[in-house]
Protein backbone atom coordinates (compact mmCIF):
# COMPACT_ATOMS: atom_id res chain seq x y z
CA UNK A 1 0.00 0.00 0.00
CA UNK A 2 1.59 3.57 -0.49
CA UNK A 3 1.48 5.66 2.35
CA UNK A 4 -0.48 8.39 1.05
CA UNK A 5 -3.23 5.96 0.91
CA UNK A 6 -2.91 4.99 4.32
CA UNK A 7 -2.62 9.13 5.71
CA UNK A 8 -6.26 9.46 3.29
CA UNK A 9 -7.19 6.14 5.40
CA UNK A 10 -6.31 7.52 8.71
CA UNK A 11 -8.24 10.70 7.98
CA UNK A 12 -11.29 8.92 6.72
CA UNK A 13 -11.30 6.68 9.85
CA UNK A 14 -11.49 9.53 11.95
CA UNK A 15 -14.04 11.21 10.49
CA UNK A 16 -16.42 8.22 10.41
CA UNK A 17 -15.36 7.38 14.35
CA UNK A 18 -16.42 11.23 15.53
CA UNK A 19 -19.69 11.11 13.50
CA UNK A 20 -20.64 7.99 15.77
CA UNK A 21 -19.37 10.04 18.60
CA UNK A 22 -16.12 8.37 19.69
CA UNK A 23 -12.64 9.80 20.07
CA UNK A 24 -9.42 8.47 19.71
CA UNK A 25 -6.97 8.89 22.85
CA UNK A 26 -4.38 12.14 22.65
CA UNK A 27 -1.42 9.25 21.27
CA UNK A 28 -3.25 8.40 17.90
CA UNK A 29 -2.57 12.46 17.18
CA UNK A 30 1.15 12.47 17.52
CA UNK A 31 3.50 12.73 14.61
CA UNK A 32 6.10 10.45 13.63
CA UNK A 33 8.50 12.88 15.92
CA UNK A 34 6.31 13.51 18.77
CA UNK A 35 5.86 9.51 18.91
CA UNK A 36 9.75 9.12 19.13
CA UNK A 37 10.01 12.07 21.97
CA UNK A 38 7.53 10.42 24.06
CA UNK A 39 8.90 6.88 23.24
CA UNK A 40 10.02 6.12 27.20
CA UNK A 41 6.33 7.47 28.26
CA UNK A 42 4.60 5.79 25.64
CA UNK A 43 6.60 2.23 26.23
CA UNK A 44 3.16 0.32 27.00
CA UNK A 45 1.24 1.77 23.77
CA UNK A 46 4.21 0.48 22.10
CA UNK A 47 4.75 -3.17 23.39
CA UNK A 48 1.14 -3.91 23.83
CA UNK A 49 1.12 -2.76 19.80
CA UNK A 50 -1.96 0.02 20.70
CA UNK A 51 -2.53 2.54 17.67
CA UNK A 52 -3.17 2.62 13.95
CA UNK A 53 -3.44 -0.30 11.87
CA UNK A 54 -4.42 -0.40 8.29
CA UNK A 55 -3.96 -3.82 6.36
CA UNK A 56 -4.69 -5.26 2.78
CA UNK A 57 -3.24 -8.83 3.85
CA UNK A 58 -0.86 -8.20 1.68
CA UNK A 59 -2.99 -8.51 -1.42
CA UNK A 60 -2.46 -4.91 -2.74
CA UNK A 61 -6.38 -4.44 -3.40
CA UNK A 62 -7.44 -2.44 -0.29
CA UNK A 63 -11.20 -1.84 -1.41
CA UNK A 64 -11.70 -5.58 -2.13
CA UNK A 65 -10.27 -7.18 0.85
CA UNK A 66 -8.72 -5.17 4.03
CA UNK A 67 -9.97 -3.90 7.04
CA UNK A 68 -9.02 -0.67 9.56
CA UNK A 69 -8.43 -0.95 13.40
CA UNK A 70 -7.20 1.01 15.77
CA UNK A 71 -6.40 -0.70 19.16
CA UNK A 72 -7.12 1.44 21.87
CA UNK A 73 -5.93 -0.27 24.76
CA UNK A 74 -4.26 -3.90 24.91
CA UNK A 75 -2.61 -6.20 28.13
CA UNK A 76 0.37 -8.20 27.36
CA UNK A 77 0.33 -12.34 26.57
CA UNK A 78 2.42 -12.50 30.04
CA UNK A 79 -0.86 -11.02 32.14
CA UNK A 80 -2.89 -13.49 30.66
CA UNK A 81 -0.42 -16.65 31.10
CA UNK A 82 -0.67 -15.54 34.75
CA UNK A 83 -4.39 -15.01 34.97
CA UNK A 84 -3.93 -11.75 36.63
CA UNK A 85 -2.97 -7.62 35.36
CA UNK A 86 -4.76 -6.36 32.49
CA UNK A 87 -5.89 -9.31 30.31
CA UNK A 88 -7.75 -7.39 28.10
CA UNK A 89 -8.18 -5.22 24.82
CA UNK A 90 -10.30 -3.14 22.86
CA UNK A 91 -10.57 -1.93 19.01
CA UNK A 92 -12.14 0.35 16.37
CA UNK A 93 -12.58 -1.22 13.65
CA UNK A 94 -14.11 0.25 10.11
CA UNK A 95 -15.34 -2.46 7.29
CA UNK A 96 -15.79 -0.74 4.27
CA UNK A 97 -18.54 -1.88 2.05
CA UNK A 98 -18.11 -5.84 0.69
CA UNK A 99 -14.77 -5.23 2.01
CA UNK A 100 -13.80 -8.46 2.70
CA UNK A 101 -11.89 -9.34 6.08
CA UNK A 102 -11.02 -12.79 5.02
CA UNK A 103 -11.46 -16.40 7.02
CA UNK A 104 -9.39 -16.64 10.32
CA UNK A 105 -9.94 -17.83 13.59
CA UNK A 106 -7.82 -17.46 16.66
CA UNK A 107 -5.79 -19.69 19.44
CA UNK A 108 -6.29 -17.85 22.05
CA UNK A 109 -8.52 -14.77 21.40
CA UNK A 110 -12.15 -14.82 22.09
CA UNK A 111 -13.85 -11.73 21.31
CA UNK A 112 -17.18 -9.62 20.87
CA UNK A 113 -17.47 -8.31 18.03
CA UNK A 114 -20.13 -5.37 17.92
CA UNK A 115 -21.42 -3.25 15.33
CA UNK A 116 -21.19 0.44 16.96
CA UNK A 117 -22.93 2.02 13.51
CA UNK A 118 -23.45 2.52 9.86
CA UNK A 119 -24.59 -0.28 8.08
CA UNK A 120 -25.10 -3.82 8.42
CA UNK A 121 -22.16 -6.02 9.57
CA UNK A 122 -22.15 -10.20 8.02
CA UNK A 123 -20.01 -12.28 9.67
CA UNK A 124 -19.91 -15.77 8.12
CA UNK A 125 -18.91 -18.43 10.89
CA UNK A 126 -17.76 -21.96 10.14
CA UNK A 127 -16.59 -24.28 13.24
CA UNK A 128 -13.43 -25.99 13.15
CA UNK A 129 -11.89 -29.63 13.69
CA UNK A 130 -10.56 -31.21 17.02
CA UNK A 131 -7.31 -29.96 15.71
CA UNK A 132 -8.72 -26.40 15.90
CA UNK A 133 -8.56 -26.40 11.98
CA UNK A 134 -10.69 -24.97 9.22
CA UNK A 135 -14.01 -27.44 8.48
CA UNK A 136 -16.45 -26.31 6.08
CA UNK A 137 -18.55 -29.12 7.55
CA UNK A 138 -19.23 -28.03 10.90
CA UNK A 139 -21.24 -25.43 12.69
CA UNK A 140 -20.83 -24.65 16.11
CA UNK A 141 -22.43 -22.22 18.72
CA UNK A 142 -22.24 -18.43 19.38
CA UNK A 143 -23.69 -15.63 21.74
CA UNK A 144 -25.45 -13.01 19.94
CA UNK A 145 -26.25 -10.15 23.11
CA UNK A 146 -25.35 -12.90 25.17
CA UNK A 147 -28.80 -15.09 23.36
CA UNK A 148 -27.00 -18.63 22.51
CA UNK A 149 -27.37 -19.32 18.71
CA UNK A 150 -26.52 -22.34 16.72
CA UNK A 151 -25.25 -21.96 13.36
CA UNK A 152 -24.41 -23.94 10.36
CA UNK A 153 -21.14 -24.23 8.76
CA UNK A 154 -20.91 -21.19 6.52
CA UNK A 155 -24.46 -19.95 7.96
CA UNK A 156 -24.17 -15.53 7.59
CA UNK A 157 -24.81 -13.32 10.50
CA UNK A 158 -26.25 -10.14 10.01
CA UNK A 159 -25.67 -7.06 12.74
CA UNK A 160 -27.31 -4.44 13.07
CA UNK A 161 -26.27 -1.16 14.91
CA UNK A 162 -26.14 -1.87 18.50
CA UNK A 163 -25.79 -5.98 17.52
CA UNK A 164 -23.00 -7.90 18.96
CA UNK A 165 -21.53 -11.80 18.17
CA UNK A 166 -19.18 -13.06 21.07
CA UNK A 167 -16.72 -15.57 19.01
CA UNK A 168 -14.78 -17.62 20.98
CA UNK A 169 -10.95 -20.20 19.39
CA UNK A 170 -11.76 -22.19 16.82
CA UNK A 171 -14.58 -20.25 15.38
CA UNK A 172 -13.62 -19.36 11.80
CA UNK A 173 -14.77 -16.36 10.90
CA UNK A 174 -14.87 -13.54 8.09
CA UNK A 175 -16.69 -10.23 7.81
CA UNK A 176 -17.54 -7.13 5.51
CA UNK A 177 -20.05 -4.21 5.24
CA UNK A 178 -22.91 -4.63 3.90
CA UNK A 179 -25.10 -1.84 2.21
CA UNK A 180 -22.44 0.94 3.56
CA UNK A 181 -19.42 1.38 6.20
CA UNK A 182 -19.70 0.29 9.57
CA UNK A 183 -17.69 1.11 12.49
CA UNK A 184 -17.12 -2.55 14.88
CA UNK A 185 -16.16 -2.49 17.72
CA UNK A 186 -14.09 -5.41 19.59
CA UNK A 187 -13.99 -6.36 23.20
CA UNK A 188 -11.66 -9.07 23.52
CA UNK A 189 -9.04 -11.04 25.84
CA UNK A 190 -5.54 -10.01 25.24
CA UNK A 191 -4.77 -9.32 21.62
CA UNK A 192 -1.42 -10.81 19.63
CA UNK A 193 -2.01 -9.60 15.71
CA UNK A 194 1.30 -10.88 15.46
CA UNK A 195 0.89 -14.96 15.87
CA UNK A 196 -2.64 -15.33 16.81
CA UNK A 197 -4.02 -14.57 13.66
CA UNK A 198 -4.58 -18.08 11.65
CA UNK A 199 -6.06 -17.58 8.29
CA UNK A 200 -7.71 -19.78 6.02
CA UNK A 201 -5.63 -18.59 2.94
CA UNK A 202 -1.71 -17.97 3.08
CA UNK A 203 -1.81 -14.44 3.05
CA UNK A 204 -0.03 -11.64 5.49
CA UNK A 205 -1.38 -9.87 8.56
CA UNK A 206 0.21 -6.64 7.54
CA UNK A 207 0.75 -4.37 4.45
CA UNK A 208 3.77 -4.20 2.44
CA UNK A 209 4.59 0.10 2.65
CA UNK A 210 5.88 1.81 -0.49
CA UNK A 211 6.95 5.28 1.02
CA UNK A 212 5.66 7.60 -1.52
CA UNK A 213 5.07 10.48 1.36
CA UNK A 214 5.75 10.85 5.12
CA UNK A 215 3.35 9.41 7.36
CA UNK A 216 1.07 10.97 8.85
CA UNK A 217 1.16 8.63 12.17
CA UNK A 218 2.78 6.02 12.81
CA UNK A 219 1.13 2.02 12.10
CA UNK A 220 1.68 -0.51 14.86
CA UNK A 221 3.77 -2.07 12.16
CA UNK A 222 6.25 1.08 11.98
CA UNK A 223 7.27 1.13 15.69
CA UNK A 224 9.68 -1.72 15.29
CA UNK A 225 11.37 0.49 12.52
CA UNK A 226 10.86 4.17 13.93
CA UNK A 227 10.94 3.85 18.16
CA UNK A 228 13.65 1.59 18.34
Amino acid sequence: MKRSRINDIMAHADDMIRKFGFTLPPFAYWTPSEFQQNADRARHVIDARCGWDITDYGDGDFDRMGLFLFTLRNGLLSDLQRGGGMCYAEKLLISRQDQLSPMHTHVIKAEDIINRGGAMLVIELFGSDDEGNFADDRGGTVYCDGIRVDYAPGQKLVLAPGESVTLRPGDWHAFWGEGGDVLIGEVSTVNDDETDNIFREPIGRFADIDEDVDPTHLLVSDYAKWLK
